[in-house]
């Protein structure tokens, strides 16, 4: 396998970092590390990436900006459909790790690789969702899983790091932390158990504001395109400001439990400040603008939408089929929500949209009726109860006959 390239997707963390070694110095692959993107990087930490990358043995390191593509991609559509999975979490790694895997594949044809290689585990989601993507896109690529085929415990890959010179900090180790612009996912010994919950410091952000504040998010035809008085042309900037305003309060931690690709139970913790509160925030100004079958069918094909994601199915067409449907539901949610922000929750206070359909014109709900008379009630609620009143009488009969 000598001076054969593969391509690695690249992390920087420990699974990554040992398949580097692994791959340069036990199989003597020329090494390609690609680090894609999605949110959840800064630029000081991408440079120590790099850095990193190159002294376990890597012939390059490359870092591609996913991020315009991951939401205009993928992130509106979740937004659009307020998909939340099993009503908790956000598809935070599930949604990234698709554009990740897409990112690699692509990158590995244009250097005309021999391999592609991640640092999946045998007992997750995530080597499903990579191997779907280079199978489908990439067939004739090799896939290289070291950890999953090796079987090793991170204690293991630590030591083997440490007997090649590799003396780092692993303290954040313990907890397997990725973060993204759709939120982080935060995986550690309890979420091992069904009844341990992670600790205060496994969070990525801590709680050091108490006093409560107001924000307002304007969205024009589903998208955020403003957080207080602040324009953003781009969205997914809108959604990193919202977060660094919301995160000082500790919000949008939770526990996410689910049913796995492979068959079994899992659970995760995760944080996901902006996205907990921008898809209550949209979904209440939907509640106003769009009508009741609207609401229903959209609550239908979006579940399926996160479903199929979830589960690596992105290059199915169906997919774009369901996006089509789901974007053309935005024409009217236009208007702006008001959240109140206080220490590890927030509150939905209102809204106020050009397209609200609680129209005063046609009445108060519980209090007065306008557009039409209680003569008109009583006619439409005979009617309405046609069907089960012979239901009820043929039934009755049936019964009495017996």
């Amino acid at each position: 396998m000598a001076n054969k390239k593969v391509v690695l997707a690249y992390s920087g963390g420990l699974d990554t970092s040992f398949c580097v070694k692994y791959l340069s110095q036990d199989l003597g692959l020329e090494v390609h590390a690609l680090t894609v993107d999605t949110g959840g990087f800064s630029q000081e930490e991408l440079k120590e990436i790099e850095t990193r990358a190159y002294a376990l043995g890597a012939k390059t390191v490359k870092v591609i900006d996913a991020v315009p593509a991951f939401y205009q991609q993928c992130v509106r559509y979740l937004i659009y459909g307020n998909v939340l999975r099993n009503n908790t979490y956000p598809l935070s790694v599930s949604a990234e790790r698709m554009f990740q895997a897409l990112q690699v594949v692509e990158y590995a044809k244009l250097l005309d690789a021999d391999s592609i290689a991640h640092g999946s585990t045998g007992a997750g989601n995530d080597q499903v969702r990579f191997d779907l993507v280079f199978g489908i896109l990439g067939p004739g690529l090799e896939v290289i899983t070291p950890i999953r085929d090796l079987q090793l415990s991170r204690q293991a890959e630590i030591e083997y790091l440490e007997k090649h010179g590799v003396n780092w900090s692993w303290e954040k180790a313990k907890y397997s932390i990725n973060q993204g612009l759709w939120g982080t996912s935060v995986g550690g010994a309890e979420t091992l158990t069904s009844h341990q919950s992670l600790p205060e410091e496994a969070y990525p952000s801590q709680l050091v504001e108490t006093t409560p504040s107001q924000v307002e998010l304007h969205f024009e035809k589903g998208e955020l395109k403003s957080v207080n008085e602040k324009r953003f042309e781009e969205p997914w900037k809108a959604i990193a400001y919202l977060n660094e305003i919301a995160k000082p309060y500790a919000i949008g931690r939770d526990i996410h439990v689910g049913d796995t690709i492979i068959g079994i139970k899992g659970r995760v913790g995760f944080e996901a400040a902006a996205p907990l509160i921008i898809l209550k925030a949209h979904h209440l100004i939907e509640k106003h603008t769009l009508t009741k079958w609207q609401q229903y069918w959209k609550e239908q094909l979006a579940n399926w939408y996160g479903m199929l994601l979830h589960e690596g199915q992105y290059l199915d067409p169906v997919m774009r089929n369901i996006e089509s449907f789901l974007e053309d539901t935005q024409a009217t949610v236009t208007g702006k929500a008001i959240i109140k922000l206080l220490p590890y929750r927030f509150e939905l206070e209102g809204i106020e949209s050009d397209f609200d359909l609680m129209n005063s014109d046609f009445g108060h709900y519980g209090e007065m009726n306008k557009a039409w008379t209680g003569e008109d009630v009583k006619g439409f609620t005979k009617i309405l109860a046609n069907q089960v009143k012979i239901h009820h009488l043929v039934n009755e009969k049936a019964n009495k006959d017996a």
